[in-house]
Order: C-alpha cells, then structure tokens, then sequence
C-alpha cells in the first residue's frame, strides 16, 4: 500500500509541475488575457474608450433606435461574426474622428449596442449594450 500511495505523490507532484511549466510559457509568450487584447487575436475596448463612446452618446439627443430582440441580441457575442442580415450602422463620423481603432476595426451600431467589429470578417470583438439611447 505504501508503495502505490509513493507512485501517486510522484505523479502528481509531476501533474503540478508540468501545469506549472505551462503556465509559465504561456505568460512568457504574452498569451495570457490579462490586460491584453481579446482572446482572439484581436482588439478589445479599453475601459477609457468605452467612458468615450458612452459620454459622446449620452451627450446626443435620443435617437429613438429600438432594442432587438432577445434572441438576436444573444447571438452578437466576442468572437463570433455578425449574424447575416442584421440591421447595422457604421457609428458616427463624429465618434470616429475623436476616437482611435486599431487598423481593420469598425464601430457599428446595431439595435441600442455599439459592437467592435474586425471589417474583412465582420467578427465581434466587443459589444457594449445599451450605450444608444
């Protein structure tokens, strides 16, 4: 029995060691999402761009947009392209001129949410609700 109870410490310690090492490397290659960009290769929205995007709507008179339905809204989620079809528009050129985008990132509007989308997949990057009033 002690013999066996040995072989298991050994294994895991080994277990602990390698996840450890892995860890490791992947924090070293700068593939840890902690402050960094989405997950996806791609851009996300800093916390000073978005008080931005929401001061400069919140500053517009109503505009009278209408929120999508449930159903539609779950389907705008990082990561994954715009679902087909769906009613957009590219924010302002006011916003546009006062904020800076990554090259190859658009803002669009859709229903009451402002997304960051990559232009030549048209894959979510980030979605801010109800910043459109």
């Amino acid at each position: 029995m002690g013999r066996k109870f040995g072989c298991f410490r050994v294994g895991f310690a080994l277990c602990l060691c390698l996840l450890a090492s892995t860890a490791a490397q992947a924090a070293a290659q700068g593939r840890s999402d902690r402050g960094r960009t989405a997950g996806l290769a791609g851009v996300r929205v800093s916390v000073e761009l978005e008080a931005q995007i929401r001061d400069f709507y919140g500053s517009r008179p109503e505009s009278g947009a209408a929120a999508l339905p449930p159903g539609i809204r779950r389907n705008l989620e990082r990561g994954k392209p715009l679902p087909p079809g769906i009613a957009k528009k590219v924010a302002p050129g006011e916003l546009r001129s006062r904020i800076e985008l990554a090259e190859g990132y658009e803002l669009v509007e859709v229903g009451l949410d402002v997304l960051l989308v990559e232009v030549a997949t048209q894959v979510v990057h980030e979605v801010l609700m109800d910043v459109i009033r």
